[in-house]
């Protein structure tokens, strides 16, 4: 879907699925949105490794190279949202300064945060720590939004007659805001608290358009978030007996195709 205001063109590029893998862990399939404006090209988030073919193959029907993404938003430092960074390492990389002292601090091997490519990250020399309230790009502003983790970000854009908020896992999917419950979190008050804020921003911002981490976008109507688009997701697996012969699963809702 796309979203004007403010200058600023947005595009989701690839919308996050809320769910997990049964076996597997968390799949980290996760949302990554393309913002274009003030003579600026930027990404939020860039994805897991297995983003990376696909995310070039966005841009580059947009006519957008690597090189000439500006600015890379960071929401948190979680592999599924900061391991890419080094496709954009000619950009500004702007993630928190709470965030990524705690990321350093991490016991290594114990957490999602990838371990290496932070370490890399800190001392990568377009690097721009953002701290609570500043404002990014124009009309852009970070938000502390502690909870899934203790620095993630949210950023509020100002809008021409509708906001936009890049919620990214501060609130991770629809049933997320409406339960005020969250799936991945190291103080469940906290997220409760960060999610009451999200719920004070769409009452001071009505209509705003909310964009989670892990599901599709939305807009509050009547206290009861509507989600725009539909859910599409599948795999492809190999359990005949040719590379040619694979078996597709839908893991979307029913009605909705991969």
């Amino acid at each position: 879907m796309a979203w004007q205001g403010g200058g600023w063109d947005l595009e989701i590029l690839v919308t996050g699925y809320p769910g997990k893998a049964v076996l597997h862990g968390g799949l980290g399939w996760s949302t990554v949105v393309l913002l274009r404006g003030h003579g600026r090209i930027v990404v939020l988030d860039g994805g897991g490794y297995g983003l990376r073919r696909p995310l070039l193959e966005h841009l580059k029907q947009r006519g957008i190279a690597p090189g000439d993404v500006t600015d890379l938003l960071l929401s948190h430092s979680h592999h599924d949202h900061s391991v890419n960074w080094p496709m954009f390492r000619q950009a500004r990389i702007w993630i928190g300064r709470v965030e990524l002292a705690w990321a350093l601090g991490v016991a290594w091997g114990e957490t999602a945060v990838p371990e290496h490519a932070i370490a890399a990250l800190s001392r990568w020399p377009t690097l721009r720590l953002v701290d609570d309230g500043d404002e990014v790009l124009p009309g852009i502003v970070a938000r502390l939004s502690p909870g899934h983790t203790p620095g993630h970000l949210i950023f509020v854009i100002g809008g021409d007659g509708q906001d936009c908020v890049l919620l990214q896992d501060a609130v991770k999917n629809r049933v997320e805001l409406t339960t005020r419950r969250t799936d991945m979190t190291y103080d469940p008050a906290i997220s409760r608290a960060t999610i009451d804020m999200v719920w004070d921003i769409c009452r001071e911002r009505p209509g705003c358009l909310l964009i989670p981490g892990h599901d599709l976008p939305m807009v509050v109507e009547n206290g009861v978030p509507r989600p725009i688009g539909k859910q599409r997701a599948g795999i492809r697996a190999w359990f005949g007996e040719t590379l040619d012969d694979m078996t597709r699963y839908d893991l979307g809702p029913v009605g909705s195709e991969p």
